[in-house]
């Protein structure tokens, strides 16, 4: 073979430092669509009541916290009627929760595919938590429902709903990133996220306003990421008379401080998933 015809050669060498390299996801989003379509559908696959599960739980769950705290605990509602008070804020819970147990399990249950051909790993964690939209989607519908029945009408700041689900997704996409990436070398993350998932619901006011606190204080409870989630869920929704204030600056730095760090450390570990898993 002639020199002018050679093949040329093309060497591949490891990085020298973590790069993010996000627009990867791009050029597959294809995969991102077929593998959460497919969560989907496995999810519900030989169920009797399919998609109905996504309304049962957060229903019954608000029916628990209104009898229990809104009817003999009396805990305030911020001037709404507890059962929309508790089912708004346990509708970006759900989510979370569920990106929470999801994504931490996503890249250990996807192990054949891991190991036997590449892709950005971090298609996996995302398409988890996107198949949870879907089961958010249709608890909105229940939510619209109960704001009709109560008589709540939307206020101008329904405008920064989109917002919020956004500040949602991505508080979902920040732990399930750091719990899926943890999973693979520590088995354990599996077994804690029964205890995480309760002890950091009673930490969320969910079935409680953050009026509670002392207005010094508050903004402290925006350390809990979905805090502010959640006050600006009510707020955008139901129109609750203060807004969720520095307590959602508070959240939003947390937020971005943990998907900025998890992306790299889900990086950095990205190389030794198919080895580890």
């Amino acid at each position: 073979m002639s020199p002018a015809h050679a093949v040329p050669a093309v060497v591949i060498c490891p990085t020298q430092r973590v790069s993010l390299n996000l627009q990867d996801l791009w050029r597959y989003r294809e995969l991102v669509y077929f593998l959460t379509w497919r969560d989907i559908k496995v999810r519900y696959k030989q169920t009797a009541l399919g998609i109905a599960w996504a309304v049962l739980q957060p229903v019954c769950s608000m029916l628990v916290f209104s009898i229990f705290f809104g009817r003999l605990a009396r805990v305030p509602s911020d001037g709404l009627p507890y059962p929309v008070f508790a089912y708004a804020g346990l509708l970006p819970w759900q989510l979370f929760a569920f990106a929470l147990t999801e994504s931490s399990n996503s890249l250990v249950g996807n192990e054949r595919l891991i190991t036997r051909v590449y892709f950005p790993r971090l298609v996996i964690p995302i398409s988890a938590l996107l198949a949870g939209l879907m089961d958010f989607c249709v608890s909105l519908v229940v939510l619209v429902a109960m704001m009709w029945w109560y008589g709540i009408g939307p206020t101008a700041a329904i405008v920064t709903f989109p917002l919020f689900t956004l500040l949602a997704v991505l508080a979902a996409l920040a732990v399930g990133i750091w719990l899926s990436a943890l999973n693979v070398k520590y088995r354990d993350v599996r077994y804690t996220l029964p205890f995480l998932t309760q002890f950091w619901l009673f930490a969320t006011p969910v079935a409680y306003p953050s009026s509670l606190l002392p207005e010094p204080w508050r903004p402290l409870l925006g350390l809990n990421p979905m805090a502010g989630v959640v006050e600006g869920f009510r707020w955008s929704l139901l129109g609750v008379s203060h807004g969720p204030g520095p307590l959602l600056a508070v959240s939003v730095a947390i937020v971005l401080l943990l998907l900025t760090g998890g992306l790299f450390y889900f990086r950095r570990m990205e190389a030794s998933f198919a080895d580890m898993v």
